[in-house]
C-alpha cells in the first residue's frame, strides 16, 4: 500500500490534526485517500466543538459515514487494550489488518492513524507497531516542539527502526508563527540525531479546507512519491 501510519510521542499530541491535514490536502488533489485507525477511545469524554477521530477523518476523505474509517469504538479514554478489555470485547489483529486492507481497495494512497503512541498495546500481545508492520506501512511522528520533545522523538524513532519501519519524517505541532530558540532547536537537533527530515505543522482547526491548506505545506510528494 501506498501510504503512512500517523503515530506520535504520546497521546495528545497531535496525531489526528496531522493525519486529518494529510488526508484533506490528498483529498484536495483529486486523490482516493482511505483513512483508517483500529480503534478510537474516548466516545464518553468528547472535546467541546471538535468531531471524534474517525468522524474528523472521515470528514477530510469526504466520507458519509465514520465506521469507514474504524468500526470499533470504545467510550472511556484509556489505552484500547483496557477500553477493550472493560467493555467485554476481545478484539482480534487479524480482522483490523483485514478491515484497513479493505478500505483501502481502490485507494491511491492509505492513511493510518494510531491510537496513543507506537508501543500502545490495541490487545495484551499486540501494538501500534505490530499493527504498521503488518500493514506495511512507514511511520509519519507527530510531536511536541516544547521541552521534553528531543527524548520523546528519538525514543519512537528508535523503537520503529528497531521493529524494521521505515521512518518518512517528523511533524511538530502545533508550530508558531514565532517560534523559539528552544523549539528551533528541538526541531534541529531532532533532524540531526534521528537522521529524519522534521517538518512543521501550524495551528489548525477542524474545517476541511484548512485542514486541506494546513496539510499541503507537508512534503506529501517526497512522502508518497507524488
Amino acid at each position: 500500500m501506498n501510504g503512512c501510519l500517523v503515530t506520535g510521542t504520546d497521546t495528545g499530541v497531535g496525531k489526528t490534526v496531522v493525519s486529518a491535514a494529510i488526508v484533506a490536502a490528498l483529498t484536495a488533489r483529486g486523490l482516493r485517500v482511505a483513512p483508517v485507525k483500529p480503534v478510537v477511545t474516548g466516545l464518553d469524554e468528547p472535546e467541546p466543538g471538535r468531531p471524534l477521530d474517525h468522524e474528523l477523518l472521515a470528514a477530510a476523505a469526504g466520507l458519509a459515514d465514520p465506521a469507514a474509517v474504524t468500526q470499533l469504538t470504545f467510550g472511556p479514554a484509556v489505552s484500547p487494550h483496557l477500553a477493550a478489555e472493560l467493555a467485554g470485547v476481545t478484539v482480534e489483529p487479524a480482522t483490523l489488518v483485514a478491515d484497513a486492507r479493505a478500505a483501502a481497495e481502490g485507494a491511491d494512497v492509505v492513511v493510518g492513524e494510531g491510537a496513543g503512541g507506537l508501543l500502545a498495546p490495541i490487545t495484551g500481545g499486540y501494538l501500534i507497531r505490530d499493527y504498521a508492520l503488518d500493514l506495511g506501512l512507514p511511520l509519519v511522528i507527530a510531536a511536541r516542539p516544547g521541552l521534553g520533545t528531543i527524548n520523546h522523538t528519538l525514543l519512537t524513532i528508535e523503537a520503529a527502526r528497531a521493529a524494521g519501519l521505515r521512518v518518512l519524517g517528523v511533524v511538530f505541532t502545533p508550530w508558531p508563527a514565532d517560534p523559539d530558540v528552544m523549539q528551533r532547536s528541538n526541531r534541529d537537533t531532532v533532524a540531526a540525531l534521528g537522521d529524519v527530515d522534521v517538518a512543521t505543522l501550524p495551528p489548525v482547526g477542524v474545517a476541511v479546507a484548512d485542514l486541506a491548506a494546513a496539510g499541503a505545506t507537508l512534503p506529501l510528494a517526497s512522502w508518497f512519491g507524488l
